[in-house]
């Protein structure tokens, strides 16, 4: 490893060490059980989850990256610079939809935003236990603000410094901090290694049995005082964590009367670099499963694991149950040991239970023996029902087989044909008969995804439709949107033809519940028909039987419409249910708000591109060429992709740019940039100093993009061209005689990034008959495949596309055009725009000149 290596290295593990000791700081200080810390990336507007304390960071890796601009308050706490506290479900709910609808489980949450010398670094956040009362929260975010604070302090030194203060990385996962030292059972002690001292708490030395007379407060007394057997390896562990690497498990070791006790470091404080604070506890175990065995005995499976999701205790029936031995479940995360719960529907329940103190019991299924998953009609696999019961530092689970389950009156029914019908994808939440169903409560991740996806009025409905409806068993959606104090039905599926009809276009003083339920912003929920022609009398009823939800449509307070859920058959809606389906009625109220914006954005910048693209390009006798531009179709739409043809002097410029992004802020910029091109290229400036003072303008208007640029000056007469080019794609050039290449112009980097960029200039000939192509990267990208593979697909099109002059037949430079972008224009997803130009000379004689 490199010097330069190493002390990268070196950083990364300081920063590492400085955001642990944070995190852990903000936890006690907001009395949370977990929490962690975003940093910003190398990506401009992208946090990165840097650590994770007290939850596995598998289940939660939907939530390692946060863009800046999404709604989740972490992104806000960022963009805005504020403090987020959501003391309850409740709040969240009602404030971040998003997040409530992917979590849906009773906890409350902090999110202070990391500043220092103004400059933003990240958030911290903690999850804590939910509050009755907001007010009794505010002290615990003071201390936690004073935390992020000091923290801010440090990385703005670490920043001024020239130590990147960056994390692109997978988040570092941590324990959660000991409870705090209350009892005899736990006793607590710093070291402080810039001037060595120790200090200890009186319940360290009751629970040692030992006096503090004659301790001298270093940590080789310490050590000393803890273990009899080796101190040197406490020693060790001590200065281990100093340096920034605390021990991954706690400790063993043996006080003076031989009794058993854990021992468990963490680096504490904000200190820049090494040495670090450290902070530990000694914690008397007590008796319990592990330490007496009598676990080992029980017919029912027994296991617990951490926090972090490390088992640390199995019995035998366990591991009978889960397929494994022993020696593989012990030390090892549960999702690596028993990789088949790695399932959408477990990983929820399981996240369940580490976020709220309630009990989650749900079943799941072994696959066989084999190692194969159980699939539809295949009788393989055996269904078991799993019991955690969540605790401070760790969860307990039971496991027993379905069909006997200890501690219940009845059995649960148990149809081993139904269990093996039951799909094993994500379609595995569709209720089953004579078992219970697992809840669709994980549903919510993917609808929130895919209603990101979804830019039209259309797409969300169709995303609610396919995700939503088939979680809850519902078979009828309909979708009214909001236009002039009138509902207007915007989607609908289910329902008996014609029977919406008459409630298109009604107004908010309608007495319907789609209506009230915007007017008063509460939904409504019907068990049964019955229920909802009392509410309602006289209201039309589509059928005799079957539930109804009314959800209110509302997004950052501005009501957008109402959702109708309709289910065939009568039903209950659970209290999670309501809650659940009222947090996602707000994420379907914000797509479509989204959506709206996304039509007038699109329309605006459709036509700003429209007229910023030339509709005529300048022409010379000598000189022929042919454009096209087709834009993305997925997202935007509109892009900032264009080509030019301008008089320079006697001859020509070719032009062809690419701004990053799209959108209207990419139209403006292109406009700008195709403005600045050719007013340089009017000046008759050279090819460098057109690049370079189109490379200024840019950086001057800072608008926060940067652009591609490929730029030749062709003389009509000579043939003679110069090229320059600033991070474009390489022309192509096809000869005379079919040979076709990949050209080699040197370059600068993209325009807008460097004020001092150097953009050289090369010669090249173009000869009569030749063919010259300028085009931007969407037409050579492709998913899942290298640009140059692009590339070489491009060249060997325009090789076959054949000579625009010469033999009788041959292919017009128009018809070559339309052939390199054939492929193109059939696909049905666009994920960039695309622009082409292509250029060819005459020979001059016999034209004239």
């Amino acid at each position: 490893m490199t010097g330069s290596a190493e002390r990268e290295d070196q950083a990364l593990a300081s920063l590492a060490a400085l955001l642990s000791g944070a995190v852990t700081d903000a936890i006690r200080a907001a009395r949370g059980f977990a929490g962690g810390v975003y940093l910003r990336s190398s990506t401009p507007g992208l946090l990165r989850l840097a650590v994770l304390a007290g939850l596995p960071g598998p289940l939660f890796r939907p939530w390692w990256r946060m863009h800046v601009d999404r709604p989740f308050p972490a992104a806000d706490a960022h963009r805005l610079g504020v403090e987020v506290l959501l003391a309850d479900p409740t709040e969240t709910m009602r404030r971040y939809p998003q997040l409530a609808a992917g979590l849906p489980f009773p906890f409350g949450s902090l999110y202070v935003p990391v500043v220092g010398a103004a400059t933003p670094f990240g958030v911290l956040t903690v999850l804590r236990p939910s509050a009755s009362d907001a007010t009794e929260v505010l002290p615990d975010r003071d201390r936690m603000t004073a935390v992020a604070d000091e923290l801010g302090a440090v990385l703005a030194s670490l920043d001024k410094n020239g130590q990147g203060v960056l994390w692109d990385g997978e988040p570092l996962c941590t324990r959660p901090p000991a409870d705090a030292p209350s009892s005899r059972c736990v006793g607590g002690f710093t070291w402080d290694p810039t001037d060595g001292t120790v200090i200890a708490d009186d319940a360290l030395w009751a629970l040692l049995g030992t006096s503090r007379e004659g301790f001298t407060g270093t940590p080789e007394a310490l050590a000393r005082a803890v273990t009899r057997d080796d101190p040197r390896l406490l020693l060790a562990a001590l200065r281990d964590t100093a340096a920034g690497s605390p021990p991954p498990h706690p400790l063993p070791v043996r006080t003076a009367d031989g009794g058993l006790r854990l021992l468990e470091l963490w680096i504490s404080g904000a200190a820049p670099a090494p040495p670090y604070r450290v902070s530990g506890v000694v914690v008397d175990p007590g008796p319990g499963p592990a330490a007496d065995g009598a676990a080992d005995l029980l017919p029912e499976g027994v296991f617990a694991f951490d926090r972090l999701g490390l088992i640390t205790y199995a019995n035998p029936r366990a591991a009978e149950l889960l397929g494994r031995p022993l020696p593989e479940l012990l030390g090892r995360p549960l999702w690596e040991a028993v990789p088949w719960l790695d399932r959408p529907a477990y990983e929820d329940h399981l996240r369940g239970a580490l976020l709220s103190p309630d009990p989650v019991h749900f079943q799941i299924r072994r696959p066989r023996g084999d190692g194969r998953e159980a699939t539809p009609g295949r009788t393989g696999g055996t269904w078991l029902m799993l019991s955690v019961y969540p605790g401070p530092n760790s969860l307990t689970c039971k496991i027993v087989p379905m069909g006997r389950v200890a501690d219940t009156a009845e059995a649960i029914p148990y149809d081993e044909r139904a269990m093996a019908a039951v799909p094993v994808g994500p379609e595995a939440d569709e209720p089953m008969s004579g078992v219970p169903t697992t809840p669709p409560q994980y549903r919510p991740i993917v609808l929130a995804i895919a209603l990101t996806e979804a830019v039209t009025a259309r797409q969300v409905s169709e995303v609610v439709m396919r995700e939503l409806l088939p979680a809850f068993g519902g078979r009828r959606l309909a979708i009214y949107l909001l236009q002039d104090r009138r509902m207007y039905l915007a989607w609908e599926t289910g329902f008996p033809q014609g029977f919406l009809a008459p409630f298109d276009g009604v107004s908010l003083d309608a007495k319907l519940p789609g209506v009230e339920v915007l007017t008063n912003g509460r939904p409504l929920f019907f068990e049964s028909m019955r229920q909802l022609a009392a509410a309602y009398p006289g209201i039309a009823l589509d059928a005799k039987e079957g539930a109804r939800a009314f959800l209110p449509l509302i997004a950052s307070g501005r009501p957008v419409g109402s959702c109708i859920l309709g289910f065939d058959r009568s039903r209950d809606f659970t209290t999670e249910d309501r809650t659940v389906l009222t947090a996602l009625a707000g994420l379907i109220a914000q797509a479509l708000e989204r959506a709206r914006r996304y039509d007038d954005e699109s329309a605006l910048a459709r036509g700003l591109q429209e007229a910023l693209l030339p509709h005529r390009l300048s022409a010379h006798p000598l000189v022929k060429t042919a454009g096209r531009y087709l834009p993305g179709t997925v997202g935007m739409d509109v892009g900032g992709d264009w080509y030019d043809v301008v008089k320079a002097g006697d001859g020509l410029a070719l032009v062809i740019g690419d701004v990053q992004g799209h959108g209207v802020q990419a139209a403006a910029t292109m406009g700008q940039l195709r403005s600045a091109v050719r007013a340089f290229t009017l000046g008759d400036h050279s090819p460098d100093e057109v690049m370079s003072g189109t490379n200024q303008l840019l950086i001057d208007l800072d608008p926060g993009q940067f652009a591609s640029c490929c730029y030749v000056r062709v003389d009509p007469v000579t043939g003679v061209a110069r090229a320059a080019r600033a991070g474009h794609p390489q022309p192509l050039l096809r000869h005379p005689d079919g040979r076709t290449e990949v050209l080699d112009l040197p370059g600068g980097v993209v325009l807008g990034v460097d004020p001092r960029a150097q953009y050289p200039v090369t010669e090249l000939q173009l000869e009569p008959d030749a063919v010259l192509a300028l085009y931007t990267d969407g037409l050579v990208e492709r998913p899942g495949t290298d640009i140059d593979e692009g590339v070489e697909i491009l060249r060997a099109a325009l090789a076959r596309a054949g000579t625009p002059h010469g033999r009788p037949g041959s292919p017009s430079l128009s018809r070559a055009a339309d052939l390199l972008t054939a492929e193109a224009r059939q696909a049905t997803e666009r994920p960039d725009d695309i622009a082409l130009l292509l250029t060819t000379r005459r020979s001059p004689r016999g034209s004239g000149h």
